[in-house]
């Protein structure tokens, strides 16, 4: 499929991508394949009161707010989004989504079922689009863990002991891919949002164009 064919229609309105899945399932490699396959989509940035880190930049890695201004953000319904974690708020912010989906781009979103969960109750949750990543067995998802090389086995055992609440989601999302083979999971996931961007509710021209023909059909009457 060609990127010329991915290309974000203009008379279209974009799309709140959600993919969640448990550590190891391969939403992080997914949701990087998606960004490469339609250059016009773009990742969420989140918003969040910790300390930025060495290397963080504002507005590129995270929106770094104070506390103050993120529980105002809260109380005016600035986030789609929100939680708190390990003594921190982190959240999605709706003015830059909102603009996105207005101009017809897709924005993905990298969150857990609850956020997922307030996004599809926000004023925004009928663009939303959920799916959820499923490894193909547990034995295989711990496996992946220790073949990345990047946690100890401390934290791997705290991941895999989260895994079960996130699965147990599972039948929150709109659509859910188990991950067994990357390239044919990748090829449903494309498949999954080409369909969904041509749904009759965000292709907001589909009303003008059918008065036309009614028009039309009309005068030929």
């Amino acid at each position: 499929m060609s990127n010329e064919a991915n290309m974000t229609q203009p008379n279209r309105r974009g799309l709140l991508i959600i993919l969640s899945s448990p550590s190891g399932a391969g939403k992080s490699t997914l949701s990087k394949r998606l960004l490469d396959w339609d250059p016009t989509l773009s990742f969420s940035v989140s918003a969040t009161t910790r300390q930025p880190r060495p290397g963080e930049q504002d507005g590129t890695d995270y929106h770094f707010l104070t506390e103050d201004d993120f529980k105002h953000e809260v109380a005016q319904q600035g986030m789609l989004e929100h939680a708190h974690v390990f003594g921190n708020f982190y959240g999605s912010p709706k003015g830059p989504v909102q603009n996105a989906i207005d101009a017809g781009h897709d924005v993905l979103f990298d969150i857990d079922w609850q956020g997922a969960q307030q996004i599809r109750n926000s004023s925004l949750g009928q663009h939303t689009l959920s799916i959820f990543i499923l490894p193909p067995s547990i034995a295989e998802l711990h496996r992946r863990l220790v073949s990345r090389g990047q946690d100890s086995e401390e934290v791997i055992t705290k991941r895999m002991q989260k895994s079960w609440d996130e699965i147990s989601h599972w039948d929150g999302y709109d659509f859910v891919l188990v991950n067994d083979d990357l390239e044919r999971t990748f090829a449903d996931l494309q498949t999954i949002v080409t369909a969904t961007r041509l749904r009759r509710l965000q292709q907001p021209g589909l009303v003008d164009h059918v008065r036309n023909l009614q028009q039309e059909f009309e005068e030929i009457a």
